[in-house]
């Protein structure tokens, strides 16, 4: 087995050539000192008990205490069943709530301190933002390379846009904007490469001292309790003229080295790689095929599943979310997907592209838009512009806020992450998702940001109102939450390393078992995805117990059995974790 070391030595070389290769491992390792003494644990770091919040910093606060202290209180009085959090990022920022970093080593004292952000991960798995694409315009490095100093005036990457014309129209582009800003320096006007925005520099991984700065923050970043290190735009990392600029085969050089860092000094951190691309892209993260052992992340955002479940609620038919999930085959041992349904970004549609049809995409513009969300567009390389980013919580995505009805409007919510809560991986839970919060047009309209309609933010007090509102529903959201995880965290048959089959039970429910090795029993996982009841005759799949006496884990239906099995009657948006009695 290649050592730490040696893929460090073999990807910087890969990277940087022959000779500047071996000096910057040289110059690297020394840094590293000895290797960590724990061998990395390739089956034993993921369980069915994993599950992350993903949360602001601030999107609660309490009046007389930093709001990462209010975090920590909340997670552990109103959270607890959920046992790792994704903090975003909690540095000193400039403009994209936080993704425009100023200081990289600094927690934002509006926010709290280290010792907050440490506290939280003695409870919690914690998760840590690497923005490293890209910085802010109002930090200290590039304005330094405005001023002309160094190293800061080879971290950055310049480009004459005239003579590089033809060059840069090959560039993907994520943002309807230019890819190029102008600046001026102290060695006159440069048109700097700032793929989000202008005020988000790119910085230039052709230099090695870039790399290795990155990498002195991110073993800060494990220093402080991440337990889990999540790479923000990383396919965009490496830039070549003449290229995409896109999953550069540098690009994923870098995160192999990023993993072959951490392999060496803490190999208990994870590595989770955010690529907003269709299925085939994202996947390439692991690195190795999969079912090999990973050498890049250790987790990948399952990007397709947002719009597809979008998709298979809105329409009543699980056909395209069947056909996509019984293709994904299991990752490594030591590795897993990221399941989610919302995050504190809209919901992508670019990772739906080959898996639903133009059509289909403009129907879930079009409903977003009738609930009252909005949408974001990107360049479509034509001087048009295609949807890139539906702009709304998940809980109105699915339910017209001018026509209510809590039962429904929380039972098909509810079956949505029920779907979710059953495939192979690990749930990401965004903090509105986790409450059913409803869109707040209002931030967006105020702030001129599409996607500031799903960053609410509320006092503790306003949480616990609404949580404990009768009337409402989100109290009603957050136990139906509570129930399934606590089932999903007992049950051997959710760990990340267990399987998965799709079954066919018609196009109104999602169906899919799990099936562990013996003792451990299997569960067959049953969603109705349509607002009609489906009677469900279940075959003998097989499996021991399965197919004829079953009881839900969940408590909420009875399956009859019969001498051709059992029959089960499932509700409209029913949810049933079925297991042998």
């Amino acid at each position: 087995m290649i050592s730490p070391a040696e893929r460090i030595h073999e990807h910087l070389r890969g990277i940087y050539g022959p000779e500047e290769g071996p000096r910057v491992a040289r110059e690297l390792l020394h840094r590293l000192g000895a290797p960590h003494d724990a061998a990395p644990e390739p089956t034993g770091r993921l369980s069915r008990s994993d599950a992350f919040l993903i949360t602001y910093g601030d999107q609660i606060t309490s009046e007389g205490e930093p709001p990462l202290a209010t975090l920590k209180t909340v997670l552990r009085e109103d959270f607890d069943f959920i046992a790792g959090v994704h903090i975003l990022p909690f540095f000193p920022w400039s403009s994209d709530d936080g993704f425009s970093v100023i200081d990289y080593r600094r927690v934002d004292p509006k926010l709290g301190s280290w010792e907050d952000v440490t506290a939280v991960a003695r409870e919690r798995r914690l998760m840590v933002d690497a923005v490293i694409n890209h910085v802010s315009a109002q930090g200290p490095w590039f304005q330094a390379f405005l001023r002309g100093e160094a190293p800061y005036d080879r971290f950055f990457i310049t480009v004459d846009p005239v003579a590089s014309a033809d060059d840069l129209r090959l560039v993907f582009r994520p943002r309807a904007h230019p890819l190029l800003t102008r600046f001026e320096t102290a060695k006159g006007p440069r048109h700097v490469w700032t793929t989000f925005s202008a005020d988000q520099v790119d910085l230039d991984y052709s230099n090695p001292r870039v790399l290795l700065e990155i990498i002195d923050i991110l073993l800060l970043y494990v220093e402080k309790g991440a337990q889990v290190i999540r790479l923000d735009a990383v396919a965009y990392l490496w830039k070549e003229l003449g290229t995409p600029c896109l999953h550069h085969e540098k690009t994923h050089r870098v995160v192999k080295v990023l993993r072959a860092v951490l392999d060496h000094a803490a190999p208990h951190v994870l590595l989770i790689t955010e690529t907003n691309v269709p299925h085939a892209e994202n996947i390439s993260y692991f690195g190795c095929p999969l079912g090999e052992s990973t050498d890049e992340a250790q987790l990948v955002y399952q990007f397709p599943l947002p719009p597809l479940t979008l998709h298979t609620f809105l329409t009543g038919d699980a056909t395209r979310l069947s056909a996509w999930a019984a293709t994904l085959d299991p990752p490594a041992p030591e590795a897993s997907f990221f399941n989610f349904l919302a995050s504190h970004d809209g919901i992508g549609v670019v990772p739906a592209l080959g898996l639903l049809t133009e059509e289909e995409i403009d129907a879930l513009v079009r409903a977003v838009e009738a609930h009252g969300g909005l949408v974001s567009y990107r360049d479509d390389g034509r001087g048009g512009r295609k949807p890139y980013e539906l702009n709304t919580t998940f809980f109105d995505a699915l339910n017209d806020p001018r026509r209510p009805d809590r039962d429904t409007d929380v039972a098909r919510f509810m079956a949505a992450h029920a779907v979710m809560l059953s495939l192979q991986g690990v749930p990401g839970i965004y903090l509105h998702s986790l409450l059913g919060s409803r869109n707040d047009r209002a931030a967006a309209e105020a702030s001129g940001q599409a996607r500031r309609i799903n960053r609410e933010k509320l006092s503790l007090r306003e949480l616990r109102r609404r949580i404990q509102d009768d009337k409402g529903h989100q109290g009603r959201v957050l136990a139906a939450w509570r129930r399934l995880m606590d089932v999903r965290r007992r049950e051997p048959a959710f760990s990340p390393r267990v399987g998965q089959r799709v079954l066919d039970l018609g196009p109104r429910v999602f169906a899919l078992l799990r099936r562990p090795a013996a003792p451990d029993r299997p569960v067959l996982c049953l969603t109705n995805v349509s607002s009609s009841a489906v009677t469900l005759d279940l075959p003998d799949l097989g499996v021991p117990g399965v197919g004829g006496g079953l009881r839900d884990l969940l408590g909420h239906h009875h399956p009859e059995g019969g001498e051709k099995g059992s029959r089960l009657l499932l509700p409209p948006y029913g949810i049933a974790w079925l297991a042998p009695a």
